[in-house]
């Protein structure tokens, strides 16, 4: 009975605390032992399992007293991601992000917008054209539909139709990128932590991942300079805009240099756009447009801003390397759907979808600041940077956050988040959640946010 008087005084005085401020002097024992019913040795039980927990401090003829939490910088090892490298073995599976998730849940796990985000009408009206054109019989040209390709090439600026590559998504993209310029066995550089589907691509491809620590304004251009001599890799893939996960945009003076150590090394930029379309108070400008020399082999998707079911994608390559990425397609899937193509090239240049594009970034505007202010508010110890695009929130925990347990303590309180970890290409750096805001009812921000923090202090406690 001690024990369970004791437990609950200490749960009476953590949610007292919660609201109290640091530095806060708790009732005396005396006022505990009459407040709670409980005898002065329980009381003291409850103290000294608050101040073992760090929660409190106790000041000799003083009282007790609320431990003021000191919010430390959160340690960074992103160093040693480059002194370690990448281990050997991995097999990456697959991505949190994929899963499918009950009806009944809340899921922030997802890399795709919710269905109200996308232009539903303008797409189911693509379709019923496309179905009317000879697009449903003709077989489409290897390299793509040449309207589409001119399309990828004016939004670039810098690119002509015949630079231009369709693909059937970003992601064979990507392995045919791998394959095609890399090579099974040998280094492929990348940023640290990175889009998850790159580390499986490169696995799957037997390119060796060599990850370069990315912070919060991008690579380091010294570590990535050094990387490229210790390793003679050849190719570096990054996201410059709105990277998945983190959200971190390249600053012009950054795209610069990374620019100048690629060609000082005679060596590729793999730059994946694939959130171009998704600025919210930036506007996105590709490395690739500075480029004139082939140095950068440029990935744009269709997939987030038209329809996860029009895997449509372009990649702009100029010289040999385009050729060996071309013949790589022919060997793997000789041509992307003519159909699918022609409603991707509806949709694009029709005069409703800048329209739809300008109302996109104000929605996501607005759901980005409602879960960023809900987790500052509900998740302690909590760290973000607010992106400037993209769907998604990176939010460091404290250290000693066990995650897989948190993970799982929020599904079962019916909340679905995608755990750090799988964007890392060696070990993590720290306790992790990648949060997508772009995901459906942005109205239970705030309850998903409590939960969060109610899993969180559970696990501390």
């Amino acid at each position: 009975m001690s024990d369970d008087s004791s437990s609950r005084i200490v749960a009476e005085l953590r949610k007292w605390m919660a609201t109290a401020q640091p530095g806060a002097k708790l009732p005396s024992t005396r006022e505990l032992v009459a407040e709670h019913g409980a005898s002065p040795v329980t009381v003291q039980k409850a103290l000294r399992t608050l101040a073992s927990r760090g929660l409190v401090e106790s000041r000799p003829g003083v009282g007790t007293f609320v431990r003021s939490v000191r919010v430390a910088r959160p340690s960074d090892f992103g160093w040693q991601t480059a002194a370690l490298g990448s281990p050997k073995n991995s097999r990456p599976t697959l991505s949190t992000a994929m899963r499918p998730a009950p009806n009944d849940v809340i899921a922030l796990h997802s890399g795709y917008p919710c269905r109200e985000l996308l232009p539903e009408r303008l797409v189911r009206s693509a379709f019923t054209r496309a179905a009317r054109s000879d697009a449903v019989i003709d077989r489409p040209a290897t390299a793509g539909v040449p309207e589409l390709q001119a399309w990828f090439a004016t939004e670039l600026g810098t690119a002509v139709p015949g630079d231009v590559v369709i693909f059937p998504g970003s992601q064979s993209g990507l392995s045919a990128i791998f394959r095609a310029l890399v090579g099974a066995g040998r280094p492929l550089l990348m940023e640290s932590p990175t889009y998850w589907g790159a580390i499986v691509a490169a696995a799957q491809v037997g390119v060796q991942a060599v990850p370069i620590p990315s912070g919060p304004d991008g690579p380091d251009p010294d570590q990535l300079a050094r990387a490229f001599e210790r390793t003679g890799a050849r190719a570096f893939y990054a996201q410059p805009n709105y990277a998945n996960p983190t959200g971190v945009q390249w600053s012009s003076r950054l795209a610069e240099e990374v620019l100048d150590t690629v060609r000082r090394h005679g060596a590729f930029l793999i730059e994946d756009d694939w959130a171009r379309d998704l600025g919210i108070t930036t506007d996105p400008v590709p490395v690739a447009a500075r480029d004139e020399d082939g140095h950068v082999v440029y990935l744009r998707s269709l997939t987030k801003t038209v329809s996860p079911s029009v895997r449509i994608a372009g990649i702009i390559a100029r010289g040999p390397a385009r050729e060996r990425i071309l013949a790589d397609t022919q060997s793997e899937a000789v041509y992307v759907s003519g159909m699918l193509q022609a409603v991707a090239l509806e949709v694009v240049t029709q005069p409703a979808w800048r329209t739809y594009l300008r109302d996109l970034r104000k929605q996501l505007a607005a759901r980005r600041d409602l879960l960023a202010e809900a987790v500052r508010e509900h998740v302690p110890g909590a760290h973000l940077d607010v992106p400037a695009g993209g769907l998604n929130l990176w939010v460091r925990l404290p250290d000693t956050t066990d995650l897989p347990a948190l993970v799982r303590d929020c599904e079962t309180a019916g909340v679905v988040v995608a755990p750090g970890d799988e964007w890392f290409p060696a070990e993590p750096t720290g306790r992790f959640l990648r949060l997508n805001y772009a995901g459906p009812n942005p109205g239970a921000y705030p309850q998903v946010a409590r939960l969060i923090g109610e899993a969180l202090i559970s696990r501390s406690a």
